[in-house]
């Protein structure tokens, strides 16, 4: 599960890094990027049926649009403010995978295992049976078992209990 969660959190930090990193080479700005792409699609579409000199005005007006959209330089020295970002953000999702994985389990979540093990045997079942048939070990299915004893919702006639 550590290889799982590292590499999610990789991801996830390199995704952030990237996002962060794009966001200062355009200095935030969403409409120039939205205008340069306008006038990517607007060249695109004049390459099919424009005359030769339509196309290099429109090549030389889309150098001139991205010039004044990107800041190579700004985003390079914002690199290790980037970087920085993607740790935070690995770090976000190490430890809530750590966290997660550290907690108890959840007594309702074993509690409602018995049922539906309980309903699929039509109300009877034995400990054999709620730990070959479900994800509880032997100990948590006796822990839930008695917890559903002492709380009136199973009853138990020799080995075998029964939903009440």
């Amino acid at each position: 599960m550590n290889v799982l969660k590292a590499v999610l959190s990789a991801i996830a930090g390199l995704a952030a890094a990237l996002i962060a990193y794009s966001a200062f080479f355009v200095r935030g700005d969403l409409g120039g990027v939205m205008g340069y792409l306008r006038a990517r699609g607007a060249l695109r579409r004049l390459r099919e049926d424009g005359t030769p000199d339509q196309i290099s005005a429109a090549q030389a007006q889309l150098h001139v649009l991205g010039q004044q959209v990107g800041d190579p330089t700004f985003a390079g020295q914002l690199i290790p403010l980037a970087l920085l970002i993607g740790a935070l953000v690995a770090g976000l999702v190490w430890w809530a995978f750590t966290r997660r994985q550290q907690g108890a389990p959840r007594l309702d979540i074993q509690e409602r295992m018995v049922y539906r093990l309980a309903h699929r045997l039509g109300g009877r079942f034995t400990l054999d049976d709620l730990s070959a048939r479900s994800p509880l070990t032997e100990e948590q299915a006796r822990a839930a078992t008695t917890r559903l004893l002492d709380l009136g919702r199973l009853t138990r006639d020799g080995d075998t209990f029964r939903l009440s």
